[in-house]
């Protein structure tokens, strides 16, 4: 089972390639694919601009925001982990630009009163967008400051009404290897699957993202939904989501069942807790060079989520 190759520097300490490279105009695929969905309330005033993504309209601020300087829309489209389209930071940019996002379904099974296989648009017509401006921390130690706009997760599971059995959802990612040329190379294990606490998935500040800056997802960031989850490290917030799934067990992720040593279930933002081939007590805020930004426990939402593990080893609860 290949995973990736480990080159001998860290790519936690190299400068992001995209930095360098020529910018690509962004192509208007996603954003195209959303306004054809007629996706009611939520994009009934979406406006195409020129040369750039579709735009959304009537998003409120919200109060969980950050107040630190945002990245760039260059730098958060051009610098991703997106293994169905590549193991490379830059893959996911390079190659996603024809992915189709319509039509788009997402199917809602196991513990819950209201299972049902769900338009996109239907999906997310009973909520109004929200801008939630969130730290992003991933695991290999690089952080970046995104607008995302979503809508909380704790509404969507509130509407599906769990079961008193369902204690975890798992979610699945679309594998199609027509479009996704690293999943029909075979050397990973697709479909991509992540999973949270019942709980987790209800705290306000886990949302659904289908836009950033203004914009609906661009193909390379999860088009056309993906989950954010602030306190923990990005490969939590699973990509292009085409199934939640509520369950009673605990699921078994991707990357547990990968390298289960290095990525655990809960993979909350811990200085304390390194990686086992480097340290995660400092990060490269991009598109700086040096790790000269010091990691927050949790990812600076202690205040918000640490009740949720009272008690808990998170030693050994990584």
């Amino acid at each position: 089972m290949l995973i990736k190759k480990t080159p001998d520097i860290r790519s936690s300490e190299i400068t992001p390639r995209s930095v360098y490279l020529n910018r690509r105009d962004f192509l208007t695929a996603s954003g195209a694919a959303l306004v054809a969905a007629g996706c009611g309330s939520v994009f009934d005033e979406v406006s195409a601009q020129s040369g750039g993504l579709t735009k959304l309209t009537n998003v409120k601020k919200s109060s969980f925001s950050t107040t630190e300087k945002q990245n760039t829309l260059d730098e958060i489209t051009s610098y991703n982990n997106f293994y169905e389209f590549g193991t490379d930071k830059g893959d996911p940019k390079e190659y996603s630009g024809k992915f189709r996002t319509k039509p788009w379904s997402i199917a809602v099974e196991g513990e819950v009163a209201k299972p049902a296989t769900y338009n996109l648009e239907d999906f997310i017509k009973p909520y109004a967008l929200e801008e939630r401006v969130y730290r992003l921390r991933c695991v290999e130690a690089w952080s970046m400051v995104i607008p995302w706009i979503g809508i909380p997760l704790k509404d969507v599971v509130s509407r599906v009404q769990p079961t008193g059995k369902a204690k975890y959802i798992e979610f699945t990612t679309l594998a199609d290897k027509a479009q996704m040329w690293y999943v029909k190379q075979g050397q990973f294990p697709f479909p991509y699957l992540e999973g949270l606490r019942l709980d987790e998935a209800m705290h306000p500040l886990a949302i659904l993202a289908v836009g950033l800056y203004g914009e609906v997802l661009p193909n390379q960031n999860g088009a056309p939904i993906r989950l954010v989850v602030p306190w923990k490290y990005g490969f939590k917030s699973i990509k292009s989501i085409v199934k939640m799934r509520f369950t009673e067990s605990q699921p078994v992720n991707t990357w547990q069942r990968l390298q289960g040593n290095e990525y655990g279930f809960y993979a909350n933002v811990n200085p304390q807790v390194d990686h086992p081939r480097w340290t995660q007590a400092r990060e490269v805020r991009l598109p700086g060079l040096l790790k000269n930004h010091k990691t927050e426990m949790f990812n600076g939402y202690a205040d918000q989520v640490a009740s949720l593990y009272t008690g808990m080893d998170l030693r050994r609860n990584f």
